[in-house]
């Protein structure tokens, strides 16, 4: 059995997975040992994160940087974002990189549907060549406070809600992981209510921040981080950034959520990074930045608050940060 030497920002799983799933260690700890912890050498990623699979969209990196969603932090090193990884899919401990390389994502399909004038199933290579795609540095800021700093590629979610063209009846969007538990191994988990489901309202999806992934650091996003195609909010919590999507529904109804469903006093619907709103079992003030011994204050709604305050007329609702 590998022994892992937490970093000294590290938070220990004990304190993030929820409580009742805790308590069941014997079937937690038989999860874990489906996979390995994928050492790195010193200096250099895993030789299977590096060796991503040919990728037919591959010449669409790098995209032009958008200079209006740049900040002011330094970007985290590759090495460490690409290396310290939540995909409960893969397991629930940090080191999945290793285990995500199985994924398979060609073919891969997006569902389109629910209350919209065109529904379709698209290929994410269709898809990723129909939108323009440019690079924006955001900051992302773990529910475990931990935070990052790191340019995604992609475009813009509004972008994919006009090609929907939704009708009035739509409030929210739903959106819906992969689920195949030949392939990953946390879907084996009884326990959890698979596949990842996450939901945004619709004005927090056309709001300009809202993002779908594609790429990283320059190119094509490895799997670790949730290929072929993410989410990325910047102003919530990390958990609502669902990863590898596979079907997007626009719905009349708030959907639940993977992680509302599990444990609704600790992760709701809204998530919005708030310092002053602490985690029943944590403190929110202050995040570690990842791959540094650094540890600075949180901002409200993780520095976004001009883009993003209008969508929340009433700030001291607490219900807006769980």
């Amino acid at each position: 059995m590998n022994i892992i030497h937490p970093k000294s920002w590290h938070i220990p799983e004990r304190e993030v997975t929820p409580e009742a799933i805790f308590m069941n260690r014997r079937a937690l700890v038989k999860s874990m040992g489906f996979l390995g912890l994928g050492a790195v050498a010193a200096g250099a990623l895993p030789r299977s994160v590096l060796a991503q699979e040919a990728d037919p969209t591959a010449n669409l990196y790098p995209a032009q940087r958008d200079d209006r969603f740049t900040v002011s932090r330094a970007l985290t090193p590759e090495k460490d974002a690409s290396t310290y990884n939540n995909f409960y899919e893969f397991g629930s401990h940090k080191r999945i990189s290793d285990a995500a390389q199985a994924l398979k994502i060609r073919p891969w399909s997006i569902t389109i549907d629910g209350e919209v004038d065109n529904p379709q199933v698209i290929e994410f290579d269709d898809l990723v060549r129909k939108m323009q795609l440019e690079e924006r540095v955001y900051r992302h800021r773990c529910v475990e406070a931990w935070a990052m700093t790191v340019p995604w590629t992609g475009f813009a979610l509004s972008d994919l809600v006009k090609m929907a063209g939704p009708k009035a009846g739509a409030k929210f969007i739903r959106f819906e992981t992969f689920e195949d538990p030949d392939v990953a191994s946390g879907q084996r988990q009884f326990w959890y209510p698979w596949p990842y489901t996450e939901g945004l309202t619709i004005d927090e999806a056309t709001n300009e921040l809202a993002f779908m992934v594609t790429g990283i650091y320059g190119k094509p996003l490895p799997k670790q981080f949730g290929a072929p195609l993410r989410l990325a909010v910047p102003w919530k919590y990390g958990f609502k950034s669902i990863k590898s999507i596979v079907k997007i529904s626009f719905v009349s109804e708030q959907p639940k959520t993977f992680w509302q469903t599990i444990a609704p006093s600790e992760y709701g619907f809204w998530a919005n990074v708030n310092p002053n709103v602490p985690h029943p079992r944590w403190s929110q003030e202050t995040e570690q930045l990842l791959g540094t011994n650094e540890r600075v204050p949180t901002r409200l709604f993780n520095g976004y608050e001009e883009q993003v305050a209008g969508l929340y007329p009433d700030l001291k609702e607490k219900s807006l940060y769980l």
